[in-house]
């Protein structure tokens, strides 16, 4: 089991370590002040990643290796330049679409096989990898030069983001790639060469001739079971899905409990058919429905849910959950979640009890734990 936790917000990455049975507290605050939109504990090594947001100075890449006590700044992802001569991308509303780092939106290791790899997702969507812990890092051009990429859309950015990256534990190049209204991708040779997946999908946004194309999905979050790698859940904006079949076919699950939109799921990583969703009213408002924070798990593929509330907010809550603001441990047991309204939630039982960390945490954008 993990006791401790990388949580990113606004205003800095907060180290969080459990006391006791039920008893989690803040131990460190790097970057005090600083957005950090990510971190990541490699369990190979023990490096921790940091990625923050600098607005107007960019994207930077911190790495620790003494658990968070200092850190180094190293390289980021770098676009390459436009091909000379090539028009200008535009996207569906008709802004230009830049070849440059905007925010670093996904972090994954590479599998035991290929140590000191490290994956990388970024805004306006280029897949990045690194074979020495983020001292230097190479594009999947053939992913950002195929030509199906100029459809795809931002979903809660202005522009499209590769997300969530799944790396097949049997096999580190095979990985699945989930892009914000860009659909699943996936490479069986480390990215020299990419499959569009997710037939299924639906999109109830779109002119009906185009609800199943998989390249207009709008893909909140990808998992993949540890254990049984062919087997993924997909948060979508409309719905949630699951796939048998290494994220080539999906089935629309239609009955979670009380919402099927959301930006988070974590699954078991002995058992495909446990997951964990945090819905939410969606569109307009994108707050808990009737003002009650709610967790739905199921234990049996989606036959049926339960509804988690032991320990939440049930009166007048507002807390959303990120995408990359739920996530579980190795044991399956421990799960932690926060809120972009600074709540932050850890469960010892697999949901059925939740103890509050902190409910004034600046906003929270993604959770970790140090496995």
């Amino acid at each position: 089991m993990s006791d401790r936790l990388l949580v990113s917000t606004r205003k800095g990455l907060f180290t969080v370590g459990r006391k006791g049975p039920g008893a989690w507290s803040i131990e460190r605050v790097s970057f005090l002040g600083d957005n950090v939109s990510l971190a990541l504990a490699d369990p190979r090594d023990g490096t921790w990643y940091a990625a923050l947001d600098h607005g107007h100075f960019g994207v930077k890449l911190q790495r620790s290796d003494d658990q968070g006590a200092t850190w180094e700044e190293i390289a980021v992802p770098e676009y390459p330049a436009p091909p000379e001569g090539a028009a200008e991308e535009k996207d569906w509303m008709g802004r230009t679409i830049p070849w440059k780092l905007i925010r670093i939106w996904a972090l994954e290791t590479g599998g035991a096989d290929q140590p000191g790899l490290i994956w990388a997702g970024t805004l306006p969507g280029g897949l990045f990898k690194s074979t020495d812990r983020g001292a230097t890092w190479s594009m999947a051009r053939a992913l950002w030069d195929d030509p199906r990429r100029i459809k795809w859309a931002g979903g809660g950015a202005d522009y499209a983001g590769l997300h969530s990256i799944c790396v097949d534990p049997r096999n580190s190049d095979h990985l699945a790639v989930a892009v914000s209204t860009g659909g699943v991708w996936a490479t069986e040779d480390g990215g020299a060469t990419w499959e569009l997946r997710g037939q299924g999908l639906r999109a109830e946004y779109v002119p009906p001739e185009d609800t199943y194309n998989p390249l207009n999905q709008d893909v909140h979050r990808l998992v993949q079971c540890a254990a049984a790698p062919d087997r993924f859940w997909i948060q979508h904006h409309n719905g949630v899905f699951r796939s048998d079949d290494g994220a080539r076919t999906f089935s629309e699950i239609t009955n979670v409990p009380p919402a099927v939109f959301g930006f988070a799921v974590a699954v078991h990583p002995e058992h495909p058919d446990t997951a964990w969703f945090v819905p939410s009213t969606k569109d307009e408002k994108r707050i808990p429905v009737d003002g009650k924070v709610v967790v739905a798990r199921t234990r049996d593929g989606a036959k049926s849910f339960d509804v988690l509330c032991h320990g939440l907010p049930q009166d007048h809550a507002y807390d959303l959950t990120l995408r990359h603001a739920l996530d579980i441990d190795a044991s399956g047991d421990r799960l932690a979640f926060g809120s972009s309204t600074g709540s932050l939630w850890v469960t010892e039982d697999g949901g059925d009890h939740w103890s509050s960390i902190s409910n004034h945490l600046p906003p929270v954008y993604a959770v970790r734990f140090v496995k």
